[in-house]
């Protein structure tokens, strides 16, 4: 049933910002839109006390309680950048926005960007963790609740994964650009033989 709402909260939460947007720009109903917008983070809510339910009535910590925790966490930390995301790019389609920012990103500003996203990958992990031993010292019994815990060892993983392979990666060797990509961003034309 977890796993239900889960998928569930997923697809609200796109639904929900999928009509903010539309009535906000389609409709030109700017507050009615930034209320469907704010409706998003009641979907995480819903999540949280369904989870909570499940388990102080008795139920045993299982794969998608963790998984519950991991998508409230991550949530919390790139819900609102997934938001303006999406709203630049219906701007610019439906209400003649500007365009999003394309450029691709190498050596230094890359390796800055990797380090930002990790430190909200960092936030989602911190807000997941605490909630899953938030959910071993509500339970009180440690039997009940080891997957709680596995999850907090799975995501710690990831997040290693991610330190290593992205921002510590681009750090330690930089990207170059292309060679038809000039230092300010701006392609060159290649000469032709």
């Amino acid at each position: 049933m977890l796993f239900g709402l889960i998928v569930a909260c997923e697809v609200a939460f796109w639904v929900l910002l999928g009509a903010g947007l539309a009535v906000r720009y389609l409709l030109r109903r700017r507050r009615l839109g930034g209320l469907l917008l704010l409706a998003v983070p009641l979907v995480d809510l819903v999540l949280l006390v369904a989870s909570v339910a499940d388990l102080r009535g008795g139920g045993r910590a299982e794969f998608t309680h963790g998984l519950a925790a991991a998508y409230l966490g991550f949530t919390v930390a790139f819900g609102h950048d997934m938001v303006r995301w999406a709203d630049v790019r219906f701007a610019h389609r439906f209400a003649g926005g500007p365009p999003p920012d394309r450029r691709k990103r190498y050596g230094k500003e890359r390796a800055r960007d990797e380090w930002r996203s990790w430190g909200k990958g960092m936030i989602g992990w911190a807000v997941a963790c605490g909630l899953l031993l938030a959910g071993v010292v509500v339970i009180g019994d440690l039997e009940r609740t080891v997957a709680l815990l596995e999850w907090a060892g799975r995501l710690t993983f990831v997040m290693l994964v991610w330190l290593v392979f992205w921002p510590l990666a681009c750090t330690i060797f930089p990207t170059r650009p292309p060679q038809d990509v000039q230092s300010d961003g701006s392609v060159t034309g290649r000469a032709s033989h």
